[in-house]
């Protein structure tokens, strides 16, 4: 696990409903931390974003008070959007083509990575484009789609 080096201590501070219970890996170059919320869920936060006060729940509770919505109408579940899995959209700083895999130009490698419940995930570097998306996919089928049918599931249900 990587850390920061900076000297920041944010561990016991509160930012609204969260509270920093330690250091989390970087994410990225930036700082995170473990934070646990009022409603018992953890969640990872970029110093930044806690410090601005842009994060202030682990996405449970909206401006306007509404358990799962977040800005905008948006669900969040365990720090999840719901509607951005469902989307799929690629976003368009993306050079590749395929969410998740980008070129290594030092290592001559396709990495591959995937994001969910605020953690990155690192799937391994490739030689081949088409083995480092193959195993976004996989990852996305095994992380994304499997919450996404529980997600369902869960409302139909209620």
């Amino acid at each position: 696990m990587r850390h920061s080096t900076k000297k920041l201590e944010l561990t016991g501070q509160k930012y609204g409903k969260l509270t920093v219970i330690g250091p989390a890996q970087n994410i990225g170059s930036r700082t995170a931390w473990r934070c646990q919320c009022e409603c018992g869920k953890e969640t990872i936060v970029k110093t930044n974003c806690l410090r601005s006060g842009h994060t202030t729940s682990c996405g449970c509770m909206s401006p306007g008070g509404i358990p799962g919505k977040g800005p905008l109408g948006l669900t969040y579940i365990d720090g999840t959007c719901v509607q951005m899995l469902q989307a799929k959209t690629i976003r368009c700083n993306n050079t590749s083509g395929v969410t998740g895999v980008d070129w290594m130009p030092g290592k001559h490698r396709w990495r591959a990575m995937i994001c969910f419940k605020g953690r990155r995930h690192y799937l391994g570097s490739y030689t081949n484009f088409e083995d480092a998306v193959k195993v976004r996919r996989q990852a996305e089928h095994d992380l994304h789609d499997e919450f996404l049918r529980k997600f369902a599931k869960s409302m139909k249900e209620s």
